[in-house]
């Protein structure tokens, strides 16, 4: 099975028909049962016991994962959340001490805070895109490096490879949030990583209609920590959750193809319009890194960022003019999502901490779906002529 590609694997994968035991499904089934009777009192049917400790519907999906990331093994999570706060507990010691890129998707940066209080640990937020920021934040306490590649809102790079050998050196663990590129787009083990995160919320789903999360790694110990982890805490995807995820991930590929082309169409379009700034998007020759990104990914994604000129106030007409582009929180979905971070997935942070990151009131981060690219850039087009 390892031998075929991607978009066979989302599919066929851990769904072959079980024509012995089975009826044949050629859908795995939604097993909603919160335990499973056993005839002997230490013999487990096919392993399953209770539902929090493991369930037919989510192991498919964990297999899934695992197999599109590279992995040995992946966990399915409740939400994206989840699944960073068992990283963080497997991985951080009281008193110890973490380095993190500080272009970071609000919601990490709020959970690493409350261990820094709850654990006295220290944080390193650095400019990971030039890695001996990186290295020189190194100390004998630090324990692990939180990364994203891309970056959540102004689309960062980081060389993984290069920042995972720098590591492992000073036995130091890497982990990166993979939700933005998808494992179609990104593959962060290959290049040495320890653990990816994802919010499955957003592009594996795909459908805005269920929350998960995952972590995928392939070290032996930290999966039997992280399975103890979230079996004694309780934070799994629930069986009905792990079909809606399971259904999205069929059509990832074809999905992450769409979200591209538009993106980049998109991008094109925003570059060159008199009321943009600027355009953060990997794909354009324009972007810092965009030789690192053609070296690293195998695509560019659907998530872009853009400064309107003007301010908060031309920002806000902006994003309320739009028809087709939907003013929300989240990303990932087949609909168009279009945000304002410094309102809204960052409003976390202190005004002044966002000034110095770059996350300025006119910064608007768009989620491009895939619908026609012709009709959302119209939509574009319209929302800057009400400004």
């Amino acid at each position: 099975m390892d031998s075929y590609h991607f978009e066979t694997l989302a599919i066929h994968l851990g769904e072959e028909p079980d024509f012995f035991e089975g009826t044949g499904d050629v859908v795995a089934p939604i097993h909603l049962s919160s335990t499973f009777a056993r005839e002997r009192l230490d013999e487990f049917p096919k392993g399953y016991r209770y539902s929090r400790i493991a369930n037919p519907t989510r192991d498919v999906l964990e297999k899934k994962l695992a197999a599109l990331e590279g992995a040995k093994y992946a966990l399915a999570f409740s939400s994206g959340m989840s699944a960073e706060t068992a990283v963080l507990v497997a991985l951080i010691r009281p008193g110890g001490h973490l380095i993190a890129f500080e272009d970071l998707y609000g919601g990490t940066k709020r959970v690493l805070d409350l261990f820094k209080k709850k654990y006295s640990i220290e944080i390193s937020y650095v400019d990971a895109t030039k890695v001996e920021e990186v290295v020189e934040s190194f100390t004998p306490k630090t324990t692990l490096i939180w990364l994203e590649s891309p970056t959540n809102p102004l689309l960062k790079l980081c060389d993984l490879e290069a920042i995972a050998r720098e590591a492992h050196k000073h036995n130091i663990k890497v982990v990166v949030d993979n939700t933005f590129a998808t494992p179609y787009f990104q593959n962060p083990l290959e290049f040495g990583v320890d653990i990816v995160v994802h919010s499955t919320t957003k592009y594996i789903n795909g459908h805005s209609d269920c929350l998960g999360g995952a972590v995928v790694l392939s070290d032996d110990d930290l999966y039997e920590e992280l399975s103890f982890i979230r079996k004694s805490t309780g934070g799994v995807l629930s069986p009905f959750d792990s079909y809606l995820t399971l259904r999205g991930l069929k059509t990832l590929a074809v999905r992450m193809r769409q979200h591209q082309e538009n993106a980049l169409k998109i991008a094109d379009f925003l570059e060159s319009h008199p009321k943009v700034a600027k355009v953060y998007y990997p794909g354009l020759k324009s972007h810092p890194q965009h030789e690192l990104a053609k070296r690293q990914m195998r695509d560019f994604g659907g998530m872009l960022s853009f400064e309107i000129r003007g301010g908060a106030r031309e920002a806000q007409r902006f994003v309320e003019s739009l028809e087709l582009f939907l003013l929300a929180t989240s990303l990932g979905g087949v609909e168009s999502l279009i945000s304002i971070p410094a309102k809204m997935s960052h409003d976390y942070l202190p005004p002044e901490e966002r000034k110095r990151l770059g996350i300025e009131e006119n910064l608007i981060r768009v989620s491009v779906g895939i619908k026609n690219a012709e009709d959302l850039i119209g939509d574009l087009q319209r929302a800057f002529e009400r400004i």
